[in-house]
């Protein structure tokens, strides 16, 4: 499966337009990730728990993406984004989108 953030793949033409294929998870953070996300605010740094729950989700989501869009009979998605919506204090979603479709070797 081809995935790209791009409208077009250099080397294939879209022969079909499957249409919109997307994917998604909603994680909570953790209480214990919350207290050393304190601390660091307070003396800074990266928050390395944050930075691995994103990391997961947004591969997560790009999965579940790429499931939805050949179970849709794409082989490649064009215009991939992500969105990301907080649903309470401490959980978001993050959906990953984007346009599934047929392409071929030119």
């Amino acid at each position: 499966m081809i995935v790209t953030t791009t409208n077009d793949i250099p080397g294939y033409r879209i022969v079909r337009v499957i249409g919109l294929v997307r994917g998604n998870t909603v994680r909570a953070r953790h209480i214990g990730q919350d207290v050393v996300a304190s601390l660091k605010n307070v003396i800074g740094g990266e928050i390395s728990q944050y930075a691995q729950l994103v990391a997961e989700s947004r591969e997560q989501s790009l999965d579940r993406m790429v499931d939805d869009a050949e179970r849709q009979g794409a082989n490649a998605v064009i215009a991939t984004r992500f969105s990301t919506t907080v649903l309470m204090q401490s959980s978001a979603e993050l959906l990953a989108y984007g346009t599934g479709v047929v392409v071929e070797p030119e």
